[in-house]
Parts: structure tokens; sequence; C-alpha cells
């Protein structure tokens, strides 16, 4: 169970940090990658459940057996984003980069599967 513990702890962690700054870059994104935001309402819209995930990934962490059927979801939130990363590069719509950071959803997902599978509860004795 601690594994499952550190593992949700550090995603939930790190999805906070990477996720909570992005709110206040609409306007840099827009010059960066152009073109600019057109429907801010999808971009804050993912940020809003992006971050509402993470919030569920560090309670997770505090008791992984207990809430062990959210696992399953989170791994299903992980591997959304990175298929969809891994078909738009295949379209040649977003860069190698974006992809080899997003990248970071895979080694979740794969994370989150080991944390189910060891979370798995004990069977009753007969």
């Amino acid at each position: 169970m601690r594994f499952a513990r550190i593992v949700f702890l550090v995603a939930g962690t790190y999805g906070v940090l990477v996720l909570t700054p992005v709110y206040f870059m609409e306007n840099a994104i827009g010059q960066q990658m152009p073109p600019p935001i057109t429907h801010p309402e999808y971009f804050y819209g993912f940020l809003g459940v992006g971050l509402a995930w993470q919030f569920l990934f560090l309670a997770l962490s505090t008791d992984p057996v207990k809430y062990r059927a959210m696992i399953l979801p989170s791994i299903v939130e992980k591997i959304s984003f990175g298929i969809a990363l891994v078909i738009l590069h295949a379209q040649g719509r977003v860069a190698m980069s974006t992809l080899g950071v997003g990248s970071i959803d895979w080694i979740f997902a794969f994370l989150f599967l080991a944390a189910y599978l060891k979370t798995k509860p004990a069977r009753a004795g007969a």
C-alpha cells in the first residue's frame, strides 16, 4: 500500500504544480503557439477538470485500498490524454516536444495500474 500512496501523492502533487500556472498563461500560449485560443471556455474547462483529477489523486494517496475503485477511472484519465497526444502527433498537429512532455501521463497510467494490482484486497480465509 505504501507504493500506491507514494504514486498517487506524486501524481497529484505534480499535476497541481504543472496545471495551476497554466491558468495564467492563456495569452502567452496564444503568442508562443499561434493561433490564439479562440474558445477560452474549453481551455479553462480542461484545466478545471484536470485540476479536479489531481485532487482525486491526492485523496487516493490517503487510503488507496479504501478508494481502490477510483484507480480504474484514474487510469482512463491518464491514457485518454496519452492516446490523444499520440494521434495528434501522428497527424502532425503537435510537436515531438509536446508528445515527450505528455508522455508522463503514460508513465503514471502504468504506475496507477501497478498500484491497482498491489492494492488488491485480501481474500477472506475459508
